[in-house]
C-alpha cells in the first residue's frame, strides 16, 4: 500500500513538471522570432533590392531587423556600402523603437551606379546572437537628377515697353525651390548699364514663384537686366545649370488708369445670372439682383425683395433690395438694368490698354503694387497678402484682367495702403472666381461665369457675376461707394 501511494505520487510530479514545461516563457523557444536563442535576421530594406532608380540620389539606406538589436554593434563597420570605387563614408544610427539601422551617405551618391549594402554578422541582438550570415543586397541610383530651370518671366524678354512704375519683376521655376536660396543675392536687378537696383524678393512655395519687388519706381526710357544666379536653388540642392538672364525696358512715364463708371450695377453688392445660394448668417450691405434667372435661396423672408421669382428662406440679410426677375417695364435700378450696366463696365475693363499693362503671372501674394493695370494671361492666384499702395493718392485706380479664374487661399487677403479705396480696384475674370475660407479681399469682381465666396470669407466689394451664379457661405459684403 506504501509503495502505490509513492507511484502516485511520482505520476502527480511528473504531470506538474510538464503543466510547468507547457506554460513557461515562450520567449526561450528557439522558433519565436523574439526568442534569446534565435538568432536575428533582417526583415526588411530601403532602397529595396533591385528597386529602380530615384532621384534624387541622397539615398539613405536603411534595414529593419525582426527583434531589438545591441545598439553598440550597429556601427560603421558592421553596416557598410560600397560601390565601384570602393567604400561610402557615411554614419550609422540605430532607432531601438523601430529595430531599425540606417546608413547616411556623407555626400550624394553617384548617379547611373550600382552599390552594395551589407549587415554583417558583427551585428547582435541584445542576448548577443548575432546574424547567421552576412545580409547583403543591391540598388542603382538614377541618371543625374536634372536641374531646375526658369520656365516664365515678367515682364517678358524683349523691347516691348512696360510702365516703369508698375513693372513686376518674377520668375516661375520648374521645380519646387528651396526658399533659403532665393534672395537679393541670387536674384538680381540692374539698369541703366551695371548698376544695382534696391528691392526686395519674395517666394511663393505653391507656385513656384520668386519676385524682386524694387524699392522705388524704376526710371523711364531705360533697359534693365534681371538674373537668377546659380547659387538659387531646389529642394534637393541641385542648383540651376547656369545664369538665367532677361533684359526689358521702360517706357516713358506712364499716366494711371482711370476710373470705371458701374452704372445701375453700382449699388449692388451680389448680382447674377443664374442662381444666388447662400449658406449661414451672411450680410450684404447693398442691394442683390438676379437676371435673368429667378431662384434664390439663403435669405430672410423678411428682406426686401422685388420681381417675379422665388426664393428658398434662410439665415442671410441684404440690407438693400432683393431684385428677382423686376417684371416690366424696366426701371434704372432693376437687375436686368444691372446686368446690361455689368456687360458694358466688363467690356471696358478687358479692352483698357493704357497705360500699357504689366504682366503678371501665377500667385501675387507677398508683393506690393502700384496703381495701374495688370494682365494674367491665365489664371491667377493670391497666397498670403497682396498689397495695394495708393502712394497717398486717394484716387488711385487698379484694374486686373485675368483671362481665366481668380483663386484666392483661406486666410488670404488683398490690403490697403498709400490711401487706396476699394471702390477703385476692379478685376475682371474671364472665367470664375472663387475666394478663400476666411480670407479678406477688396475691390470688385467682375467675372463671366460664377464667383464662390467660401466660409467666413469678407468682400469689400462687389461680386458681380454676368453669366452664372454667386454662392455665398457667412460673408460679409461691405458695398463701397460708387467711384
Amino acid at each position: 500500500m506504501r509503495t502505490l501511494k509513492v507511484s502516485k505520487i511520482w505520476i502527480l510530479a511528473f504531470l506538474l513538471a510538464v503543466l510547468m514545461a507547457g506554460c513557461g516563457d515562450s520567449d526561450k523557444s528557439t522558433g519565436n522570432p523574439g526568442s534569446p536563442l534565435t538568432a536575428p535576421t533582417v526583415t526588411s530594406v530601403t532602397p529595396p533590392s533591385g528597386s529602380p532608380p530615384v532621384c534624387p540620389n541622397a539615398a539613405v539606406v536603411t534595414a529593419t531587423f525582426s527583434k531589438a538589436m545591441n545598439p553598440a554593434t550597429i556601427t560603421t563597420t558592421t553596416f557598410t556600402l560600397s560601390g565601384p570605387s570602393g567604400a561610402v563614408s557615411g554614419t550609422v544610427s540605430y532607432a531601438a523603437a523601430t529595430n531599425t539601422a540606417t546608413f547616411t551617405p556623407s555626400a550624394s551618391l553617384a548617379p547611373s551606379t550600382t552599390f552594395t549594402a551589407t549587415i554583417t554578422t558583427g551585428a547582435q541582438d541584445a542576448f548577443g546572437n548575432a546574424l547567421a550570415a552576412n545580409f547583403v543586397w543591391t540598388f542603382t541610383t538614377s541618371a543625374p537628377c536634372p536641374a531646375p530651370t526658369v520656365t516664365s518671366v515678367t515682364p517678358p524678354n524683349g523691347p516691348t515697353p512696360v510702365c516703369p512704375n508698375t513693372a513686376v519683376i518674377s520668375a516661375t521655376f520648374s521645380k519646387a525651390m528651396n526658399p533659403a536660396t532665393i534672395n537679393t543675392t541670387t536674384f538680381t536687378l540692374t539698369g541703366p548699364g551695371v548698376t544695382s537696383v534696391p528691392g526686395t524678393v519674395s517666394y511663393v512655395v505653391a507656385t513656384r514663384v520668386a519676385t524682386f519687388t524694387p524699392s522705388a519706381s524704376l526710371a523711364p526710357s531705360t533697359t534693365f537686366t534681371a538674373t537668377i544666379t546659380t547659387g538659387a536653388q531646389d529642394t534637393s540642392g541641385i542648383a540651376l545649370a547656369a545664369n538665367f538672364v532677361w533684359t526689358f525696358t521702360t517706357s516713358a512715364t506712364c499716366t494711371p488708369p482711370s476710373g470705371l463708371a458701374l452704372g445701375a450695377a453700382c449699388t449692388f453688392g451680389v448680382l447674377a445670372g443664374s442662381t444666388v445660394t447662400n449658406t449661414g448668417p451672411t450680410t450684404v450691405r447693398g442691394d442683390l439682383g438676379l437676371s435673368p434667372g429667378s431662384a434664390v435661396t439663403g435669405f430672410l423672408d423678411t428682406n426686401t425683395y422685388v420681381g417675379t421669382g422665388t426664393h428658398t428662406a434662410g439665415p442671410g440679410t441684404v440690407t438693400g433690395i432683393i431684385h428677382l426677375t423686376d417684371p416690366p417695364p424696366s426701371s434704372p435700378t432693376d437687375a436686368a438694368t444691372a446686368q446690361a450696366a455689368l456687360t458694358v463696365a466688363y467690356l471696358d475693363l478687358a479692352g483698357r490698354t493704357m497705360p500699357a499693362p504689366a504682366t503678371v503671372a501665377g500667385d501675387l501674394g507677398g508683393q506690393t503694387l502700384a496703381p495701374g493695370i495688370y494682365k494674367s494671361n491665365s489664371t491667377l492666384g493670391i497666397t498670403g497678402a497682396l498689397t495695394l499702395d495708393g502712394g497717398g493718392n486717394a484716387n488711385a485706380v487698379w484694374i486686373f484682367q485675368i483671362a481665366s479664374s481668380l483663386t484666392t487661399l483661406s486666410n488670404s487677403s488683398v490690403v490697403l495702403a498709400g490711401s487706396a479705396q476699394a471702390h477703385n480696384i476692379f478685376w475682371q475674370v474671364g472665367s470664375s472666381a472663387t475666394l478663400g475660407t476666411a480670407s479678406t479681399f477688396n475691390g470688385s469682381i467682375l467675372a463671366l461665369t460664377s464667383i464662390t465666396v467660401t466660409t467666413g470669407a469678407t468682400l469689400n466689394g462687389r461680386a458681380l457675376a454676368r453669366n452664372g451664379a454667386v454662392t455665398l457661405d457667412t460673408n460679409m459684403v461691405n458695398v463701397p461707394p460708387c467711384p
